[in-house]
Formats: structure tokens, sequence, C-alpha cells
């Protein structure tokens, strides 16, 4: 599991029946192949609509995974 910390709350990505799953606050927002795709998607905003109305766009979300928290 990958989670980035914002002021908004928490995103993670996530491995489930072989996809990779993005969140925000339990929430799901899409669905991937790769968890690379799933941290780019975040990065720019191409997800569903995210609770709250939060704009991605002013998290700084990274697309490099490197930056992201590993929590296995």
């Amino acid at each position: 599991m990958y989670l980035y910390r914002t002021d908004a709350g928490n995103f993670s990505i996530i491995k489930d029946s072989g996809r990779w799953h993005t969140l925000f606050q339990e929430e799901l927002l899409g669905s991937y192949a790769a968890p690379e795709q799933a941290a780019f998607d975040l990065s720019v905003g191409h997800v569903f609509e995210v609770p709250g109305n939060v704009d991605l766009s002013k998290l700084g979300i990274p697309r490099d995974l490197s930056k992201w928290e590993c929590t296995n």
C-alpha cells in the first residue's frame, strides 16, 4: 500500500484482486493495472469525483511513488 498525506486528508493506493485502487478517506477514486498509473492520475486530477470537492491540483500529490509512504 502507498500513502500520501495532505492537509485535505490521506490518499492511498492499495492492491486488491490484482488491481490497484486509489482511495481518499476510504472513498474509491479509481482502479488501475499499475500503481504508477494510479499515482499519475491522482497527481493530475484524473479520478472520480473527490469527496468534499477537494481540488487535487492544489495538493501537490506527486506522480513519483518514491515520494509516497510505502506501508506494506
